[in-house]
């Protein structure tokens, strides 16, 4: 079976893990139906009645709106992210990466934990962009589907690659072009996020999972398999599992997805969907393999040893949170240096070692090495070629096809 066993994390990790995971970008996000499926619930309900009446572009569907550039004169920029979601000193005060960059260039961020959920965020900002008005803010970071979404509707301004060297250098070969963004003229990753197979070893009891196929199909894991609520991860997973690319995916294979799942719910083979609360039932053993976020897993396995984790043959999914730059943002330049300094070898190190999320930075494994050895080491934070080579990104979805894609997925799941 492959698996990773890691050395233990070292006491910053782990008081970085316990962190994020009671209160941080892990537990605000994934618990969350709306973490990454365009709204969940919403999306049937609300993100349907958007879709609907249609939301206003910004006067395009590509290249965004540009403002006067105030960065010379005004060295600031106001940086929106999720809560927990940068590397924090040890008195809780001080990000020092951020402190790095304000020494070295003069500039200082405004850095806001105000995007608890990509749909709230979205409501909060969509009306001053529609209306061609500055949001206040020059960066902020969401997921893959919003981003791709802001694009589409021209809400975020193209970069100019001259001011982002590292970023075009050192940029994982993994993220370089999503459908969404081709060549990241417009975003780049912020971190990265992996979805996998996870196990109990005690609560297998000597039976082997090295599939999908094995969770929908083995007669004893009925009623010990979750899967999640995130529909882009639990189909993408199984579709992949089916032959099918989630990048190229039709009407057809998709509703033959949905079937599949369906009858393995029907007969009892699926405990339930859940949210970012799988880890209890998978660290107690009610879960004896379940769909699981590998950000999770690198934190499970400080304190939990029967927990492991499979990359089936047939691939995974990934997934991003993307820094982008606004309409009307007063600091353009200030922010293009601020996503490239995050490209710089040292500092992508330093964000990668307290939050353990996948690095999208090439060549940071050596850096990380210097601060945890374990972590720069696990393939779950730093995968390597043959992990990035298994990796699959879900294709960007219609207005049309995320409603009807996401009732689909509510009715499967009893949403």
């Amino acid at each position: 079976m492959e698996q990773y066993e890691p050395d233990r994390l070292s006491p910053a990790q782990v008081a970085a893990m316990r962190r994020s995971f009671t209160n941080g970008r892990a537990a605000l996000s994934r618990r969350s139906l709306l973490r990454a499926s365009a709204g969940g619930a919403l999306a049937v309900g609300g993100l349907g009645a958007l879709s609907g009446c249609g939301i206003p572009a910004a006067g395009k569907t590509q290249g965004g709106v540009s403002a006067d550039d105030h960065s010379a004169k005004e060295k600031v920029i106001d940086f929106s992210n999720w809560p927990e979601y940068i590397d924090v000193d040890d008195s809780g005060k001080h990000r020092p990466t951020l402190d790095a960059f304000a020494k070295r260039t003069g500039i200082q961020v405004k850095y806001t934990e105000d995007i608890n959920d990509n749909d709230e965020f979205f409501g909060k900002v969509q009306p001053q962009l529609a209306a061609g008005q500055d949001t206040g803010r020059d960066l902020i970071v969401v997921t893959d589907w919003l981003a791709a979404r802001m694009i589409r509707l021209g809400y975020v301004q193209k970069l100019d690659a001259s001011n982002l060297p590292h970023a075009f250098a050192n940029l994982s070969d993994q993220f370089r072009s999503p459908d969404w963004d081709p060549g990241r003229a417009y975003s780049y990753p912020w971190q990265g996020i992996s979805t996998v197979i996870a196990y109990n070893k005690k609560a297998l009891d000597g039976v082997e999972v090295k599939s999908v196929s094995d969770l929908l199909d083995n007669p004893k894991l009925k009623g010990r398999v979750g899967f999640l609520t995130e529909m882009r991860d639990s189909i993408g997973m199984t579709m992949l599992d089916m032959g099918k690319d989630p990048a190229k995916f039709t009407d057809d294979d998709y509703d033959a997805v949905i079937g599949r799942l369906q009858k393995a719910v029907d007969k009892g083979q699926i405990r339930r969907f859940t949210g970012n609360d799988y880890t209890s039932d998978l660290t107690k053993g009610d879960f004896a393999a379940c769909v699981a976020w590998a950000g999770d897993i690198v934190q499970l396995q400080a304190d939990s040893p029967d927990v492991g984790y499979v990359i089936p043959d047939s691939g995974y999914m990934t997934s991003t949170d993307n820094m982008l730059i606004p309409n009307k943002a007063r600091h353009k330049t200030n922010a293009e240096r601020l996503i490239d300094y995050y490209y710089e070898l040292e500092p992508a190190a330093e964000l990668a070692a307290y939050i353990n999320y996948v690095s999208p930075v090439a060549g940071v494994q050596p850096y990380l090495a210097k601060i945890d050895k374990s972590a720069a080491d696990n393939p779950l934070i730093i995968p390597d070629k043959a992990m990035q080579a298994k990796s699959h990104a879900f294709r960007s979805l219609s207005s049309k096809e995320e409603t009807a894609y996401q009732q689909k997925f509510a009715k499967l799941t009893g949403a």
